[in-house]
């Protein structure tokens, strides 16, 4: 069995160890009030993750404004004069869980709609790192996250990346090489891990940070690829690990 390390801090310390990732890799530190408050100087916008979570659960983003802070949570959005009161606020929907602050990358859109790329990377039969998935995945209307369990539409990676450039295979490539790479590094702290999803985002000049790496990632999205043959890739290399 692969398995499951379910903190995204363990996973961003454990990337973040091999110099061909970590350039990779928006800044991501534990929340606090102090970190807030630094990133948002930084950045001027960032996402605010659990720790340990699923499926874009309890994901917000906070923006710098002129007037102060504007802080979403699903399509709620609300407006703070200080960051003292939005904290508060921030902490009271966190629920006393342990948060993340991560640099906030402003995702490329399609149709007017932020999306990002689902990467999906596993240990082949040869024990090799192979990427043998990449789709794209566009947020709900209204909504900062784009997983499809939270109303996310699956789209291919080639659809998303043609009004942006026009060395898709480039790229794509470039993504293939990201996400085995990442599986390195990730097998250095977690030997008994076997797969991975990566979510990348891609802002404008196309670099892509990788936002978070999942140990269970959802096969079934890629049932959602006009090519049958990347699911069926997939799920034979499952099974040759829980033979």
């Amino acid at each position: 069995m692969s398995k499951f390390i379910g903190s995204k801090w363990k996973k961003t310390v454990a990337i973040q160890k091999d110099a061909r990732v970590a350039s990779s890799i928006p800044e991501t530190v534990p929340m606090t009030k102090e970190s807030l408050s630094r990133m948002l100087g930084r950045y001027g916008m960032v996402y605010i993750k659990p720790d340990f979570g699923t499926c874009g659960n309890g994901v917000m983003r906070v923006n710098k404004v002129k007037a102060g802070y504007r802080y979403q949570l699903g399509r709620k959005i609300k407006n703070y004069s200080a960051i003292g009161p939005m904290y508060a606020a921030i902490l009271k929907d966190t629920k006393q869980k342990r948060y993340l602050v991560q640099r906030g990358i402003h995702l490329l859109p399609y149709n007017g709609r932020p999306f990002d790329l689902r990467v999906m990377v596993q240990l082949s039969p040869k024990k090799q790192w192979e990427t043998t998935g990449i789709v794209g995945r566009i947020a709900a209307k209204g909504k900062i996250v784009t997983n499809y369990h939270n109303g996310g539409e699956v789209v291919t990676a080639e659809r998303l990346l043609a009004p942006h450039t026009k060395k898709i295979q480039e790229k794509l490539q470039s993504l293939t090489k990201l996400g085995e790479i990442t599986g390195q590094a990730m097998r250095q702290s977690f030997p008994h891990v076997y797969k991975i999803g990566l979510d990348i985002a891609m802002e404008s000049g196309l670099k892509p940070w990788i936002l978070e790496v999942n140990t269970n990632p959802d096969p079934y999205i890629f049932l959602k690829h006009p090519d049958r043959r990347i699911f069926r890739k997939i799920r034979s290399y499952e099974r040759a690990y829980k033979q």
